[in-house]
């Protein structure tokens, strides 16, 4: 059989490759196959906690998650109202250190207009009356985070894609992948696909891929876990995310008025296709003793399921968004560290308008410029997992 032809090929289906895909299709880029050999927000993104925050590390990130925040919106009251909520968010934490830092993060995150403020022991309570606030040090509060459902919102962008003529393969399984001077060929199933263009965006399994291409990239894919709990009679009215710094513990509202909880990661690499997807002992544990010291008003919530996740990190927290140095016609759109649903949408668009103007395009290039792959030279090893839910982040060490 003749192989087919396309523009772009884009590797994986969470929720970062459908956004790029509906995006290409909407600035006619095309045409697009969007490949996955599972179904759409099969891997993480469908084990993602959906938490929304402006509170993040450098204006870089504030700019892509808002364009996110926004356009979820936006997609979300058109198909799935249900799928996005504005609920706010809040880090606390009952340590003088850890409180400098919250309070000095303020300033800097208004500067980047991020509707942000401290919140006192009172007004927490009235906020989260579950919870205890007596030792508390610092806090701050965004009330215009939001809280999304990413298996959803990952389907309105594939369906979205679809509508605009993206030719979507979902559960065929894989066969290989080549490249030639010109073309990258990818056979699935029975199809043989020739593209100028393939973007892998393929999560934990990004990391194996790469280096099948002989363009290995410093990702290091690590488990991270989560549940959904029950709360006794008369369980919460909606209420904002909370994180707890100290404890790296962040819970939000779930629909039927469940809680959904996490604990940040596991700080090692492991293989995504040994990684168990269930939660264990150990992190339920940590949980329950979480929730007696910091939630005791959930501490009798029954469990409902728990579950793991395999997010993949790089050495300095940013994605790998773009070009593949050295490599025709190969891009990255991976490396989230956790926080894909945050970004998925922002960045997808910038991704999309570079494609879309060409790989000269200096303005375009700019607006990726924090997380082109090329930042780091090749042969760069990949660093061990760093908590995901915290301060530390990109150009301040503490934040």
């Amino acid at each position: 059989m003749a192989a087919e032809r396309v523009d772009t090929i884009v590797l994986g289906a969470g929720i970062a490759g459908c956004a790029l895909s509906y995006h290409l299709a909407g600035r006619g880029v095309g045409p697009v196959l969007l490949y996955d050999p599972r179904t759409p927000a099969a891997g993480a993104t469908g084990r993602a906690a959906g938490v929304v925050t402006e509170q993040l590390w450098n204006s870089w990130d504030v700019d892509v998650a808002r364009a996110s925040k926004n356009e979820y919106a936006e997609l979300a009251a058109r198909w799935n109202p249900s799928a996005y909520t504005v609920n706010g968010f809040v880090r606390f934490t009952a340590h003088r250190e850890a409180a400098r830092v919250l309070e000095d993060a303020i300033p800097r995150l208004r500067q980047w207009n991020v509707d942000v403020r401290p919140a006192g022991a009172s007004e927490l309570s009235r906020a989260v009356p579950w919870a205890r606030f007596d030792d508390l040090e610092g806090a701050i509060f965004s009330p215009g985070d939001a809280v999304v459902t990413p298996s959803a919102m990952t389907e309105i962008y594939a369906e979205g894609a679809r509508s605009r003529g993206v030719d979507v393969e979902f559960g065929t399984p894989f066969g290989s992948l080549s490249h030639d001077a010109e073309t990258w060929e990818m056979t699935v199933g029975r199809r043989t696909v020739r593209a100028a263009r393939l973007v892998v965006a393929a999560g934990a399994w990004s990391k194996r891929i790469f280096a099948s291409l002989g363009h290995p990239l410093p990702l290091a894919p690590y488990r991270t876990q989560a549940a959904v709990l029950r709360p006794p009679p008369g369980g919460p009215a909606p209420f904002p995310s909370v994180h707890d710094v100290d404890l790296d513990v962040y819970v939000r509202p779930e629909d039927q008025g469940r809680i959904l909880a996490g604990d940040g990661t596991e700080l090692i690499e492991v293989d995504p296709d040994r990684s168990s997807g269930g939660g264990d002992e150990k992190f339920l544990t940590h949980l329950a003793e979480s929730f007696g010291t910091r939630f005791p008003g959930w501490a009798e919530a029954e469990l409902v399921r728990a579950w793991a996740g395999v997010c993949t990190s790089t050495p300095d927290r940013r994605p790998f968004v773009g070009p593949i140095p050295g490599a025709r016609g190969l891009f990255a759109l991976t490396g989230f560290n956790g926080f894909g649903v945050m970004r998925a949408g922002g960045v997808a668009q910038r991704l999309a308008e570079y494609l879309a103007v060409g790989e000269g395009a200096t303005a375009e290039r700019d607006a990726l410029r924090p997380v082109l792959p090329e930042r780091f030279p090749a042969g760069t090893p990949a660093v061990a997992p760093r908590p995901g839910f915290t301060l530390e982040g990109g150009d301040d060490p503490r934040f």
